[in-house]
Protein backbone atom coordinates (compact mmCIF):
# COMPACT_ATOMS: atom_id res chain seq x y z
CA UNK A 1 0.00 0.00 0.00
CA UNK A 2 1.50 3.24 -1.16
CA UNK A 3 2.34 6.28 1.82
CA UNK A 4 -0.53 8.71 2.12
CA UNK A 5 1.24 11.61 1.27
CA UNK A 6 -0.56 13.85 4.08
CA UNK A 7 1.30 11.21 6.42
CA UNK A 8 4.45 11.21 5.60
CA UNK A 9 7.69 13.17 6.97
CA UNK A 10 10.94 14.29 4.63
CA UNK A 11 14.25 15.25 6.72
CA UNK A 12 16.47 18.14 5.04
CA UNK A 13 19.64 17.72 6.36
CA UNK A 14 21.84 20.97 5.86
CA UNK A 15 24.84 20.96 8.67
CA UNK A 16 25.63 18.43 10.87
CA UNK A 17 26.33 15.32 8.86
CA UNK A 18 29.72 14.82 8.71
CA UNK A 19 31.23 17.24 10.49
CA UNK A 20 31.67 18.38 13.69
CA UNK A 21 29.81 21.87 13.92
CA UNK A 22 27.13 23.28 11.39
CA UNK A 23 24.17 21.37 12.60
CA UNK A 24 21.16 22.25 10.81
CA UNK A 25 18.04 20.27 9.92
CA UNK A 26 15.09 20.53 8.40
CA UNK A 27 11.72 18.32 8.60
CA UNK A 28 9.35 18.85 6.12
CA UNK A 29 5.66 17.82 6.29
CA UNK A 30 2.39 19.02 4.75
CA UNK A 31 3.84 20.97 2.57
CA UNK A 32 5.33 22.83 5.62
CA UNK A 33 9.00 23.25 7.25
CA UNK A 34 10.12 23.05 10.55
CA UNK A 35 13.50 23.92 11.14
CA UNK A 36 15.75 22.74 14.38
CA UNK A 37 19.21 24.92 15.08
CA UNK A 38 21.53 26.92 12.23
CA UNK A 39 24.62 26.86 13.63
CA UNK A 40 28.31 27.77 12.39
CA UNK A 41 31.52 25.34 12.06
CA UNK A 42 35.25 27.01 12.60
CA UNK A 43 37.28 26.21 9.80
CA UNK A 44 39.40 24.15 9.07
CA UNK A 45 43.60 23.90 8.99
CA UNK A 46 43.30 24.38 4.83
CA UNK A 47 40.61 26.84 4.77
CA UNK A 48 43.31 29.49 4.96
CA UNK A 49 42.32 32.99 5.78
CA UNK A 50 38.35 31.64 6.45
CA UNK A 51 36.82 33.16 9.62
CA UNK A 52 33.53 30.85 9.64
CA UNK A 53 31.80 28.25 7.89
CA UNK A 54 28.13 28.57 8.02
CA UNK A 55 25.62 26.05 5.62
CA UNK A 56 24.39 26.56 2.55
CA UNK A 57 20.60 27.38 2.62
CA UNK A 58 19.99 28.24 -0.77
CA UNK A 59 17.83 25.37 -1.20
CA UNK A 60 15.02 26.87 0.68
CA UNK A 61 15.30 30.95 -1.19
CA UNK A 62 12.17 29.58 -2.83
CA UNK A 63 10.15 28.14 0.10
CA UNK A 64 10.87 30.80 2.94
CA UNK A 65 6.51 31.19 2.97
CA UNK A 66 6.49 27.34 4.01
CA UNK A 67 8.88 27.66 6.91
CA UNK A 68 6.99 28.02 10.16
CA UNK A 69 9.61 28.55 12.71
CA UNK A 70 13.50 28.15 13.91
CA UNK A 71 13.65 25.98 17.18
CA UNK A 72 17.01 26.15 18.54
CA UNK A 73 17.96 23.09 21.28
CA UNK A 74 20.51 24.86 23.36
CA UNK A 75 22.97 27.96 23.13
CA UNK A 76 26.31 26.97 21.74
CA UNK A 77 28.08 28.81 18.35
CA UNK A 78 27.48 25.16 16.23
CA UNK A 79 23.68 25.48 17.10
CA UNK A 80 22.84 29.29 16.89
CA UNK A 81 25.92 30.96 15.36
CA UNK A 82 24.93 30.95 11.82
CA UNK A 83 21.06 33.04 12.66
CA UNK A 84 22.89 37.01 12.19
CA UNK A 85 23.98 35.63 8.94
CA UNK A 86 21.38 33.00 7.28
CA UNK A 87 17.75 35.11 9.37
CA UNK A 88 16.88 37.35 6.43
CA UNK A 89 17.82 34.09 3.93
CA UNK A 90 15.79 31.91 5.86
CA UNK A 91 12.42 34.64 5.23
CA UNK A 92 13.23 36.18 8.86
CA UNK A 93 11.53 33.02 10.46
CA UNK A 94 10.26 33.10 13.87
CA UNK A 95 12.88 31.77 16.24
CA UNK A 96 11.88 29.77 19.52
CA UNK A 97 14.56 29.05 22.16
CA UNK A 98 15.23 28.47 26.32
CA UNK A 99 15.78 31.79 28.15
CA UNK A 100 19.70 31.04 27.70
CA UNK A 101 19.76 30.19 24.39
CA UNK A 102 17.59 33.56 23.45
CA UNK A 103 19.59 35.33 25.65
CA UNK A 104 22.85 34.41 23.84
CA UNK A 105 21.51 34.78 20.49
CA UNK A 106 20.26 38.35 21.39
CA UNK A 107 23.42 39.64 21.97
CA UNK A 108 24.83 37.84 18.66
CA UNK A 109 22.25 39.97 16.93
CA UNK A 110 22.82 43.31 18.35
CA UNK A 111 26.47 42.81 16.96
CA UNK A 112 24.53 42.94 13.58
CA UNK A 113 21.60 45.37 14.24
CA UNK A 114 19.11 43.07 14.05
CA UNK A 115 17.92 42.09 17.26
CA UNK A 116 15.07 44.26 16.96
CA UNK A 117 13.86 42.99 13.78
CA UNK A 118 13.88 39.12 15.25
CA UNK A 119 10.85 37.67 16.73
CA UNK A 120 12.11 35.69 19.87
CA UNK A 121 9.66 33.65 21.74
CA UNK A 122 10.94 31.67 24.76
CA UNK A 123 10.11 28.34 25.41
CA UNK A 124 9.54 25.89 28.28
CA UNK A 125 10.70 22.12 29.35
CA UNK A 126 7.95 20.08 28.48
CA UNK A 127 5.13 23.33 27.36
CA UNK A 128 4.31 22.36 23.93
CA UNK A 129 4.11 24.87 20.55
CA UNK A 130 1.72 25.04 17.80
CA UNK A 131 3.82 25.32 14.59
CA UNK A 132 0.89 23.40 12.36
CA UNK A 133 1.25 21.25 11.31
CA UNK A 134 3.91 20.63 13.91
CA UNK A 135 3.24 20.34 17.64
CA UNK A 136 6.91 20.98 19.43
CA UNK A 137 7.31 19.84 22.98
CA UNK A 138 10.38 20.72 24.43
CA UNK A 139 12.64 18.25 27.36
CA UNK A 140 15.26 18.84 28.92
CA UNK A 141 18.44 18.05 27.92
CA UNK A 142 22.00 17.99 30.23
CA UNK A 143 24.82 19.49 28.15
CA UNK A 144 27.77 21.23 28.54
CA UNK A 145 25.17 24.74 28.40
CA UNK A 146 22.46 25.86 30.37
CA UNK A 147 18.97 25.32 29.41
CA UNK A 148 19.59 22.74 26.78
CA UNK A 149 16.51 20.76 25.14
CA UNK A 150 15.15 17.85 23.38
CA UNK A 151 12.82 18.14 21.36
CA UNK A 152 9.41 16.03 20.94
CA UNK A 153 8.06 16.99 17.87
CA UNK A 154 4.47 15.85 16.93
CA UNK A 155 4.27 15.59 13.20
CA UNK A 156 1.24 14.33 10.33
CA UNK A 157 3.05 11.07 10.18
CA UNK A 158 4.20 10.13 13.64
CA UNK A 159 6.08 11.42 16.61
CA UNK A 160 9.79 12.37 15.88
CA UNK A 161 12.49 13.14 18.69
CA UNK A 162 15.55 15.30 17.92
CA UNK A 163 17.71 14.74 20.83
CA UNK A 164 20.28 18.06 20.59
CA UNK A 165 22.94 17.63 22.12
CA UNK A 166 22.84 15.79 25.27
CA UNK A 167 24.50 13.72 28.30
CA UNK A 168 22.74 11.98 31.26
CA UNK A 169 24.53 13.16 34.22
CA UNK A 170 22.92 12.11 37.25
CA UNK A 171 24.72 14.98 39.25
CA UNK A 172 24.56 17.84 37.23
CA UNK A 173 25.56 21.27 38.56
CA UNK A 174 22.55 22.89 37.84
CA UNK A 175 20.34 19.96 39.59
CA UNK A 176 18.81 19.88 35.85
CA UNK A 177 19.25 15.99 34.58
CA UNK A 178 17.93 15.03 31.17
CA UNK A 179 14.24 14.04 31.12
CA UNK A 180 14.39 10.31 30.91
CA UNK A 181 11.13 10.29 32.29
CA UNK A 182 9.55 12.11 29.87
CA UNK A 183 11.68 10.17 26.72
CA UNK A 184 10.32 6.94 28.64
CA UNK A 185 6.48 8.04 28.48
CA UNK A 186 7.04 9.33 24.83
CA UNK A 187 8.41 5.87 24.02
CA UNK A 188 5.44 4.10 25.28
CA UNK A 189 2.98 6.11 23.31
CA UNK A 190 5.15 5.49 20.01
CA UNK A 191 8.05 6.91 18.35
CA UNK A 192 8.19 7.18 14.60
CA UNK A 193 11.69 8.58 14.47
CA UNK A 194 14.61 9.19 16.14
CA UNK A 195 17.59 11.45 15.38
CA UNK A 196 20.17 11.44 18.66
CA UNK A 197 23.41 12.78 19.09
CA UNK A 198 26.38 11.01 17.82
CA UNK A 199 29.82 13.01 18.97
CA UNK A 200 30.83 10.66 21.71
CA UNK A 201 29.57 7.11 20.01
CA UNK A 202 33.07 6.09 19.80
CA UNK A 203 33.34 6.14 23.37
CA UNK A 204 32.14 2.98 26.01
CA UNK A 205 30.66 3.36 29.09
CA UNK A 206 29.83 7.14 30.28
CA UNK A 207 30.83 10.88 30.44
CA UNK A 208 31.70 11.87 33.70
CA UNK A 209 29.65 14.05 35.60
CA UNK A 210 30.32 17.83 35.43
CA UNK A 211 30.65 18.15 39.28
CA UNK A 212 34.09 15.58 38.76
CA UNK A 213 35.51 19.10 37.01
CA UNK A 214 34.82 20.66 40.23
CA UNK A 215 36.13 18.56 42.53
CA UNK A 216 39.45 18.52 40.57
CA UNK A 217 39.82 22.25 40.73
CA UNK A 218 38.60 22.18 44.36
CA UNK A 219 41.74 20.25 44.90
CA UNK A 220 44.49 21.84 42.36
CA UNK A 221 43.65 25.74 42.65
CA UNK A 222 44.85 25.79 46.88
CA UNK A 223 47.58 24.25 45.86
CA UNK A 224 48.92 27.04 43.43
CA UNK A 225 51.65 29.19 44.64
CA UNK A 226 50.89 32.46 42.32
CA UNK A 227 48.21 33.08 39.77
CA UNK A 228 45.93 30.91 38.55
CA UNK A 229 44.57 31.39 34.83
CA UNK A 230 41.56 29.09 33.52
CA UNK A 231 40.55 29.00 30.43
CA UNK A 232 37.23 27.97 28.91
CA UNK A 233 34.73 27.94 26.66
CA UNK A 234 32.42 31.38 27.32
CA UNK A 235 29.26 29.51 26.71
CA UNK A 236 30.18 26.69 29.01
CA UNK A 237 28.42 28.12 32.44
CA UNK A 238 28.73 25.48 34.55
CA UNK A 239 32.33 25.21 34.10
CA UNK A 240 32.28 29.23 35.01
CA UNK A 241 30.42 28.41 38.18
CA UNK A 242 32.61 25.83 39.36
CA UNK A 243 35.60 27.90 38.54
CA UNK A 244 34.25 30.86 40.66
CA UNK A 245 33.36 28.63 43.56
CA UNK A 246 36.79 27.01 43.91
CA UNK A 247 38.28 30.13 43.83
CA UNK A 248 36.12 31.58 46.37
CA UNK A 249 36.81 28.59 48.84
CA UNK A 250 41.11 29.49 47.53
CA UNK A 251 40.05 32.85 48.38
CA UNK A 252 40.97 34.27 44.91
CA UNK A 253 39.29 37.17 43.56
CA UNK A 254 37.95 36.72 39.97
CA UNK A 255 38.81 38.74 36.44
CA UNK A 256 37.00 37.85 33.69
CA UNK A 257 39.19 38.52 30.42
CA UNK A 258 37.98 38.27 26.76
CA UNK A 259 35.42 39.95 24.88
CA UNK A 260 32.80 36.60 24.51
CA UNK A 261 33.77 35.83 28.35
CA UNK A 262 32.80 38.84 29.82
CA UNK A 263 29.43 38.78 27.84
CA UNK A 264 28.16 35.94 28.23
CA UNK A 265 28.97 36.37 32.17
CA UNK A 266 27.24 39.00 32.38
CA UNK A 267 24.35 37.93 30.46
CA UNK A 268 24.26 34.55 32.70
CA UNK A 269 24.41 36.61 35.72
CA UNK A 270 21.44 38.78 34.77
CA UNK A 271 19.47 35.86 33.98
CA UNK A 272 20.12 33.98 36.84
CA UNK A 273 22.38 31.25 35.87
CA UNK A 274 25.32 32.50 37.58
CA UNK A 275 25.60 32.94 41.17
CA UNK A 276 28.87 35.02 41.75
CA UNK A 277 29.03 37.96 44.12
CA UNK A 278 29.75 41.45 42.62
CA UNK A 279 32.54 41.13 45.67
CA UNK A 280 34.00 38.23 43.78
CA UNK A 281 34.93 40.08 40.97
CA UNK A 282 38.03 42.63 40.23
CA UNK A 283 39.09 44.59 37.55
CA UNK A 284 42.78 45.30 35.89
CA UNK A 285 44.01 47.83 38.06
CA UNK A 286 42.75 46.06 41.40
CA UNK A 287 44.32 42.95 40.46
CA UNK A 288 47.12 44.27 40.31
CA UNK A 289 47.53 45.81 43.36
CA UNK A 290 46.60 42.11 45.08
CA UNK A 291 49.00 39.30 45.63
CA UNK A 292 48.91 37.16 42.98
CA UNK A 293 48.25 34.20 45.36
CA UNK A 294 44.81 35.69 45.57
CA UNK A 295 43.82 35.92 42.10
CA UNK A 296 42.45 33.94 39.38
CA UNK A 297 41.88 34.72 35.60
CA UNK A 298 38.99 33.09 33.80
CA UNK A 299 39.88 33.51 30.27
CA UNK A 300 38.60 32.46 26.42
CA UNK A 301 41.38 31.16 24.17
CA UNK A 302 41.55 27.51 25.58
CA UNK A 303 42.03 26.06 21.46
CA UNK A 304 44.83 28.34 20.32
CA UNK A 305 43.26 31.02 18.69
CA UNK A 306 45.64 33.37 17.58
CA UNK A 307 43.86 36.70 18.69
CA UNK A 308 42.21 34.97 21.70
CA UNK A 309 43.23 36.65 24.94
CA UNK A 310 45.41 33.69 26.45
CA UNK A 311 47.64 33.10 23.07
CA UNK A 312 48.43 36.90 23.11
CA UNK A 313 49.18 36.14 26.99
CA UNK A 314 51.73 33.45 26.06
CA UNK A 315 53.51 35.41 23.22
CA UNK A 316 53.53 38.40 26.07
CA UNK A 317 51.37 40.21 23.29
CA UNK A 318 48.77 41.35 26.06
CA UNK A 319 48.79 44.56 27.15
CA UNK A 320 47.49 44.15 30.56
CA UNK A 321 48.00 40.55 32.18
CA UNK A 322 51.76 39.28 32.27
CA UNK A 323 52.27 35.94 33.01
CA UNK A 324 54.95 35.37 35.26
CA UNK A 325 57.53 32.25 36.11
CA UNK A 326 55.37 30.09 38.51
CA UNK A 327 51.94 30.75 37.68
CA UNK A 328 49.49 28.08 37.07
CA UNK A 329 46.98 27.25 34.09
CA UNK A 330 44.63 25.71 33.04
CA UNK A 331 42.74 24.55 30.29
CA UNK A 332 39.46 23.18 31.14
CA UNK A 333 38.11 22.59 27.85
CA UNK A 334 38.27 19.57 24.83
CA UNK A 335 41.42 19.46 22.27
CA UNK A 336 38.74 20.32 19.40
CA UNK A 337 39.40 18.10 15.92
CA UNK A 338 41.73 20.22 13.59
CA UNK A 339 42.78 22.31 16.63
CA UNK A 340 45.68 19.82 17.85
CA UNK A 341 48.32 21.69 16.81
CA UNK A 342 47.40 25.12 17.96
CA UNK A 343 46.75 24.28 21.63
CA UNK A 344 50.06 22.22 21.68
CA UNK A 345 52.16 25.78 20.15
CA UNK A 346 49.98 27.46 23.24
CA UNK A 347 50.92 25.19 25.92
CA UNK A 348 54.52 25.30 24.75
CA UNK A 349 54.70 28.89 24.85
CA UNK A 350 53.36 28.76 28.54
CA UNK A 351 55.52 26.91 29.34
CA UNK A 352 58.49 28.52 27.94
CA UNK A 353 57.52 31.89 29.89
CA UNK A 354 57.32 29.49 33.38
CA UNK A 355 53.94 28.97 33.76
CA UNK A 356 52.71 25.09 35.09
CA UNK A 357 50.08 23.93 33.08
CA UNK A 358 47.59 21.54 33.38
CA UNK A 359 45.18 19.83 30.27
CA UNK A 360 42.87 17.40 29.22
CA UNK A 361 45.58 14.82 28.45
CA UNK A 362 47.16 15.37 32.09
CA UNK A 363 44.38 16.28 34.08
CA UNK A 364 40.58 15.58 34.87
CA UNK A 365 39.79 19.34 34.38
CA UNK A 366 37.55 18.88 31.43
CA UNK A 367 34.67 16.37 30.94
CA UNK A 368 32.59 15.95 27.63
CA UNK A 369 29.01 17.23 26.94
CA UNK A 370 27.95 14.64 25.18
CA UNK A 371 26.45 11.12 25.59
CA UNK A 372 28.62 7.92 25.49
CA UNK A 373 27.77 4.26 24.21
CA UNK A 374 25.81 3.44 27.33
CA UNK A 375 24.02 6.44 27.56
CA UNK A 376 22.83 6.56 23.86
CA UNK A 377 21.90 2.63 24.62
CA UNK A 378 19.73 3.68 27.46
CA UNK A 379 17.83 6.15 25.31
CA UNK A 380 17.39 3.81 22.26
CA UNK A 381 15.66 1.29 25.31
CA UNK A 382 13.37 4.57 26.82
CA UNK A 383 12.48 5.61 23.32
CA UNK A 384 12.18 2.22 20.80
CA UNK A 385 11.80 4.53 17.74
CA UNK A 386 10.38 2.91 14.72
CA UNK A 387 13.37 4.28 12.60
CA UNK A 388 16.61 5.71 13.39
CA UNK A 389 18.81 8.82 11.82
CA UNK A 390 21.80 9.63 13.69
CA UNK A 391 23.34 12.88 13.34
CA UNK A 392 25.76 15.47 14.77
CA UNK A 393 28.81 14.31 14.41
CA UNK A 394 31.45 12.86 11.56
CA UNK A 395 30.70 10.17 8.90
CA UNK A 396 31.95 7.61 11.38
CA UNK A 397 30.41 8.47 14.44
CA UNK A 398 26.93 8.43 12.09
CA UNK A 399 28.11 4.70 11.14
CA UNK A 400 29.01 3.60 14.70
CA UNK A 401 25.77 4.87 15.90
CA UNK A 402 23.90 3.04 12.88
CA UNK A 403 25.87 0.11 14.25
CA UNK A 404 24.92 0.83 17.81
CA UNK A 405 21.16 1.22 16.87
CA UNK A 406 20.95 -2.33 14.88
CA UNK A 407 22.97 -4.35 17.99
CA UNK A 408 19.61 -2.57 20.15
CA UNK A 409 17.61 -4.54 17.74
CA UNK A 410 16.40 -2.43 15.34
CA UNK A 411 16.15 -3.45 11.81
CA UNK A 412 18.95 -2.60 9.26
CA UNK A 413 16.55 -1.31 6.73
CA UNK A 414 14.75 0.97 9.31
CA UNK A 415 18.14 2.86 9.76
CA UNK A 416 19.96 4.53 7.49
CA UNK A 417 23.12 6.91 7.88
CA UNK A 418 22.34 10.44 6.11
CA UNK A 419 24.54 13.11 4.65
CA UNK A 420 24.20 16.71 4.24
CA UNK A 421 21.91 17.78 0.93
CA UNK A 422 20.37 13.30 1.09
CA UNK A 423 16.81 14.36 1.15
CA UNK A 424 14.96 11.28 3.34
CA UNK A 425 11.38 10.64 3.12
CA UNK A 426 10.15 9.01 6.31
CA UNK A 427 6.36 6.89 6.06
CA UNK A 428 4.66 3.77 7.27
CA UNK A 429 6.55 2.05 4.23
CA UNK A 430 9.74 2.49 5.29
CA UNK A 431 12.95 5.13 4.40
CA UNK A 432 13.64 6.29 1.29
CA UNK A 433 16.12 8.44 -0.33
CA UNK A 434 14.79 11.38 -2.99
CA UNK A 435 16.09 13.45 -4.82
CA UNK A 436 19.06 15.56 -3.12
CA UNK A 437 18.73 19.22 -2.94
CA UNK A 438 21.64 21.85 -2.92
CA UNK A 439 23.76 22.62 0.20
CA UNK A 440 27.48 22.81 1.07
CA UNK A 441 29.51 25.28 3.15
CA UNK A 442 29.59 28.95 2.78
CA UNK A 443 32.72 30.74 3.94
CA UNK A 444 33.11 33.86 5.58
CA UNK A 445 36.34 36.06 5.17
CA UNK A 446 36.16 39.67 6.71
CA UNK A 447 33.00 41.23 5.76
CA UNK A 448 32.55 38.77 2.75
CA UNK A 449 29.72 35.78 3.36
CA UNK A 450 29.85 33.45 0.21
CA UNK A 451 32.24 35.48 -1.90
CA UNK A 452 35.31 33.08 -1.40
CA UNK A 453 34.07 29.66 -2.91
CA UNK A 454 35.83 26.45 -3.37
CA UNK A 455 37.87 27.75 -6.03
CA UNK A 456 39.34 30.35 -4.07
CA UNK A 457 40.30 27.85 -1.25
CA UNK A 458 42.02 25.81 -3.39
CA UNK A 459 44.39 28.37 -5.09
CA UNK A 460 44.97 29.66 -1.16
CA UNK A 461 46.10 25.90 -0.33
CA UNK A 462 47.83 25.92 -3.22
CA UNK A 463 49.96 29.22 -2.57
CA UNK A 464 50.51 27.80 0.79
CA UNK A 465 51.57 24.57 -0.22
CA UNK A 466 54.04 25.33 -3.49
CA UNK A 467 54.02 29.50 -3.70
CA UNK A 468 53.38 32.13 -6.77
CA UNK A 469 55.33 32.56 -9.67
CA UNK A 470 53.96 35.68 -11.98
CA UNK A 471 55.71 36.15 -15.71
CA UNK A 472 55.51 39.53 -17.36
CA UNK A 473 55.02 39.89 -20.98
CA UNK A 474 54.58 42.72 -22.95
CA UNK A 475 53.57 42.66 -26.65
CA UNK A 476 52.75 44.71 -29.26
CA UNK A 477 49.03 44.64 -30.31
CA UNK A 478 49.19 45.09 -33.74
CA UNK A 479 52.50 43.12 -34.87
CA UNK A 480 52.16 40.25 -31.98
CA UNK A 481 56.15 41.06 -31.69
CA UNK A 482 57.51 40.54 -27.85
CA UNK A 483 58.39 44.63 -26.53
CA UNK A 484 59.56 43.27 -22.77
CA UNK A 485 60.18 40.08 -21.01
CA UNK A 486 59.64 37.58 -20.10
CA UNK A 487 60.50 38.12 -16.80
CA UNK A 488 59.10 35.85 -13.74
CA UNK A 489 58.83 36.91 -10.10
CA UNK A 490 58.10 34.93 -7.31
CA UNK A 491 56.93 34.81 -3.88
CA UNK A 492 57.50 31.49 -1.35
CA UNK A 493 58.39 29.24 -4.38
CA UNK A 494 62.48 29.65 -4.46
CA UNK A 495 64.80 31.27 -2.38
CA UNK A 496 65.51 35.01 -3.81
CA UNK A 497 69.44 35.88 -4.26
CA UNK A 498 70.47 31.56 -4.97
CA UNK A 499 72.52 30.47 -7.60
CA UNK A 500 70.58 27.65 -8.33
CA UNK A 501 67.06 29.41 -8.12
CA UNK A 502 68.72 31.67 -10.52
CA UNK A 503 69.52 28.82 -13.00
CA UNK A 504 65.98 27.53 -12.70
CA UNK A 505 64.72 30.70 -13.49
CA UNK A 506 66.64 31.36 -16.20
CA UNK A 507 65.85 27.46 -17.93
CA UNK A 508 62.05 28.92 -16.93
CA UNK A 509 62.16 31.71 -18.66
CA UNK A 510 64.53 29.73 -21.68
CA UNK A 511 61.51 27.76 -22.26
CA UNK A 512 58.86 30.17 -22.61
CA UNK A 513 61.11 31.88 -25.36
CA UNK A 514 60.94 28.65 -27.13
CA UNK A 515 57.50 28.63 -27.05
CA UNK A 516 56.93 32.11 -27.98
CA UNK A 517 58.99 31.35 -31.17
CA UNK A 518 57.62 28.37 -32.04
CA UNK A 519 54.27 30.18 -31.88
CA UNK A 520 52.55 32.37 -35.03
CA UNK A 521 51.49 35.41 -34.43
CA UNK A 522 47.90 34.51 -34.37
CA UNK A 523 48.09 32.78 -31.02
CA UNK A 524 50.70 35.54 -29.96
CA UNK A 525 47.56 37.40 -30.56
CA UNK A 526 45.69 35.23 -28.27
CA UNK A 527 45.77 36.42 -24.98
CA UNK A 528 44.02 33.57 -23.53
CA UNK A 529 45.17 30.82 -25.24
CA UNK A 530 49.07 32.24 -24.74
CA UNK A 531 48.19 32.30 -21.02
CA UNK A 532 47.31 28.42 -21.29
CA UNK A 533 50.27 27.62 -23.00
CA UNK A 534 52.58 29.75 -20.67
CA UNK A 535 51.19 28.07 -18.24
CA UNK A 536 51.61 24.48 -19.56
CA UNK A 537 55.20 25.41 -20.12
CA UNK A 538 56.47 26.64 -16.82
CA UNK A 539 54.43 24.01 -15.17
CA UNK A 540 56.56 21.03 -16.86
CA UNK A 541 59.67 22.77 -16.16
CA UNK A 542 59.53 23.32 -12.49
CA UNK A 543 57.81 19.71 -12.07
CA UNK A 544 61.10 18.46 -13.76
CA UNK A 545 63.51 20.45 -12.30
CA UNK A 546 62.29 20.42 -8.85
CA UNK A 547 59.04 18.50 -8.72
CA UNK A 548 57.35 21.49 -7.13
CA UNK A 549 53.52 23.05 -8.23
CA UNK A 550 53.39 26.54 -7.39
CA UNK A 551 50.70 28.56 -8.23
CA UNK A 552 51.23 30.12 -12.01
CA UNK A 553 50.30 33.64 -13.21
CA UNK A 554 50.83 34.78 -16.96
CA UNK A 555 50.68 38.24 -16.94
CA UNK A 556 50.45 39.82 -20.47
CA UNK A 557 49.97 42.80 -21.18
CA UNK A 558 48.93 44.45 -24.53
CA UNK A 559 51.14 47.50 -25.81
Amino acid sequence: MPDNPSKKLHLLPFGGLGEIGMNMMGIESAGKILLIDCGLMFPEAYMFGIDLVLPDVSALEDRTEDIVGLVLTHGHEDHIGAIPFLWEQLGEPVIYGTCLTLGLLRNKLKEFELDHRVELVQIQPREKVDLFPFEVEPYRAAHSIVDGVGLAIQTPAGMVIHTGDFKIDQTPVDGENTDLARLAELGEEGVLLLMADSTNVENEGYTLSERTVGKALEEMIPQCQQRVIVATFSSNIHRIQQIADAAKLAGRKLLINGRSMVSNVDIARQLGYLNIAEEQFVDLRTMRDLPPEQVLIITTGSQGEPLSALMRIALGDHKQIELEPGDTVILSSKFIPGNEKAISDLINNLYRRGAEVYYEKTSEIHVSGHASCEELKLVHNLVKPKYFVPVHGEYRHLVKHKQLAIEMGLAEENTLVLENGQRLSVGSNGLKLEEPFETGRVFVDGKGVGDVGKMEIRDRRHLANHGLVILMLAINQSTGKIVQGPEIFTKGFVPEDNEESETLLAEAKQAVCNLLNEHSQEMLSDWEELRVEVRKTLRRCFNKRIARRPLILPVILEL
